[in-house]
């Protein structure tokens, strides 16, 4: 099989890009892989230092690695959005494929700092995992918001700068790179996210030499990520969007069922409406 590494590489060169989903429980676990499977395409789950809190961290890496080797499916598992050094370190250690080190909120020399540290402990502990950092703030939730979250600002002299993400790849090392280029974690309620800056994509992915990745991507249209993918994107996010087909399923199932106690029956429409979110944004992805 392919590494992740080479799967993104390939993505990148075809214009191409893999589908990040992350996931809270199992349900959206078999959610992704199915729908992964259908398309035969890669795929990356991801788990927050929340989601994989709540879910436990040997036990998330166990049921990826198991579920890989037993069927050779392209698979790979991401501790996204991870704040501190010790559980950069803590994933790393657990047998993680990917990490990110997101110093957004902090200053770029100490951003750059810690970033560095995890990379370098990365490289020496397995030269396979794959390090990404962040670069710009665009909000850390993944909620159904009714206005741009407090702090951030999407005007084009707030957005990550080409020469700050060429300073930051070549000090760091990283191999991924997260950049603010219009894009907000959660989406909004009643209309789609703002426009996505495609002109600064094309900026940053011709100065520095890593793939991008686009976080947040729950609320852009089609047209907008077809766009930065063009121009650059080689991952691409979706957390809310999951959630709220989770949600909506399960409150439809009780609404229908009040009297339904077995959880495998409660959640089995929720995996369905998640798998069908995740073979949608996969097609668009990879231009199916």
């Amino acid at each position: 099989m392919q590494t992740l590494r080479e799967f993104i590489a390939e993505a990148a060169g075809r214009k191409l890009a893999v589908g990040h989903f992350n996931v809270s429980n199992i349900e959206g676990f078999w959610a992704i892989v199915r729908a992964a499977k259908e398309l035969n395409l890669p795929v990356i789950i991801g788990v927050s230092e929340g989601e994989r809190d709540f879910i436990g961290v040997p036990q998330i890496v166990a049921l990826v690695k198991s579920y890989r080797e037993e069927t050779g499916q392209a698979v790979f598992l991401n501790a996204d959005h991870t704040y501190s050094f010790e559980r950069v370190k803590e994933a790393i250690d657990a047998g993680f494929d990917a990490v990110i080190f997101d110093g957004a909120r902090l200053s770029l020399e100490e951003n750059i700092k810690l970033t560095k540290q995890g990379v370098e402990y990365a490289k020496n502990k397995n030269p396979n995992i794959l390090v990404e950092g962040e670069l710009g703030y665009i909000g850390t939730s993944s909620k159904i918001l009714t206005e741009i979250p407090t702090g951030i600002d999407l005007s084009a002299g707030s957005l990550t700068h080409p020469e700050e993400a060429v300073r930051f790849v070549t000090e760091t090392g990283v191999d991924l790179l997260a950049p603010a280029v219009g894009n907000i974690h959660g989406m909004l309620k009643d209309h789609p996210d703002p426009r996505l800056n495609i002109e600064r994509v094309g900026e940053i992915a011709s100065a520095v030499n890593v793939p991008l990745v686009l976080h947040g991507a729950s609320g852009n249209s089609e047209e907008d990520i077809r766009a930065v993918i063009k121009a650059g994107v080689a991952v691409v996010h979706i957390n809310t969007e999951l959630r709220v087909a989770f949600r909506d399923a399960v409150r439809f199932f009780l609404q229908e069922n009040p009297d339904e106690v077995a959880p495998y029956k409660i959640m089995k429409g929720a995996v369905t409406a998640m798998q069908k979110v995740v073979e949608k944004k996969l097609r668009l992805f990879a231009n199916l």
